[in-house]
């Protein structure tokens, strides 16, 4: 059974970062791309950062130049390197893999960014 386990989140002050990771595991899991998605409560859930296994990345315009994500060799651990943040980077950060048609996410882990 494939898992995706966040960590990283806590509570920071504005302008300063957080380093979020991303742990996937299960005996068949081989992820083409991951990514990390946020959400924050009675809003949809955004896209923010994804890779793909040949290193390819893309990036949410609202975190373009302050967010990096980035991934072991097996991408099995993902991490998202969050500088400064901003009180509206406040959210659930969720964790996607896909692996041909099938998704899986993680349970999330919460930053809080006070100003």
């Amino acid at each position: 059974q494939v898992q995706l386990v966040e960590s990283g989140g806590d509570l920071v002050q504005a302008g300063e970062s957080l380093r979020l990771s991303c742990v996937g595991s299960g005996p068949s899991y081989n992820p083409s791309v991951m990514a990390w998605y946020r959400q924050v409560p009675g809003q949809e859930r955004d896209f923010i950062a994804g890779i793909y296994v040949n290193g390819l990345t893309k990036y949410a315009d609202s975190v373009k130049g302050r967010f990096t994500i980035s991934k072991d060799r097996r991408m099995r651990t993902v991490y998202l390197q969050m500088d400064s943040l901003k009180p509206e980077d406040s959210a659930v950060y969720y964790c996607h893999a896909e692996q041909g048609p099938v998704q899986y996410w993680g349970k999330g882990t919460l930053v809080n960014v006070s100003s």
